[in-house]
């Protein structure tokens, strides 16, 4: 029996955008220039070194946010990802009337003849080709 193929996801679920990349990357360069120059400035001690503290910590806060936005949209990214349910096909014997359910393979169509029924000997056909939808919670009646 074969999987049935899955379709790639669209772009706009599995991409950052590259505008959103690009501030970030200019975000975290400012945020290293600022923590440079503290270190410079602190290591020439003059007068500028009472800055110094400001300096690291908008560098500091900076880096953080940075990191904070990549990091929540990597979480959107996998929040997005849709997964295709799986299709299936009811055959069903024209005599009897018994039914199965299988995987949708490859080729099936409705009303497609297949193998013989195990009960009465007379050949089965699809009747129904569908995708199987589970609900993610159930919902309460109120």
């Amino acid at each position: 029996m074969t999987q049935p193929q899955t379709p790639p996801a669209s772009n706009n679920t599995t991409k950052v955008s590259s505008m959103f990349i690009l501030i970030m990357l200019v975000i975290i360069a400012a945020a290293l220039i600022l923590l440079t120059t503290t270190i410079l400035v602190i290591n020439q001690s003059t007068a500028e070194a009472e800055l110094a503290p400001y300096i690291l910590l908008g560098g500091a806060i900076l880096l953080v946010l940075a990191m904070y936005y990549l990091l929540q949209a990597r979480r959107r990214i996998l929040k997005l990802k849709i997964e295709i349910a799986p299709v299936m096909a009811t055959v069903e014997c024209r005599k009897c009337g018994s039914k199965t359910t299988r995987e949708f393979q490859k080729g099936d169509y409705v009303f497609k003849e297949l193998e013989k029924c195990e009960k009465c000997d007379d050949k089965k056909i699809i009747t129904a080709i569908y995708r199987e939808v589970k609900d993610k919670e159930q919902r309460s009646p109120y």
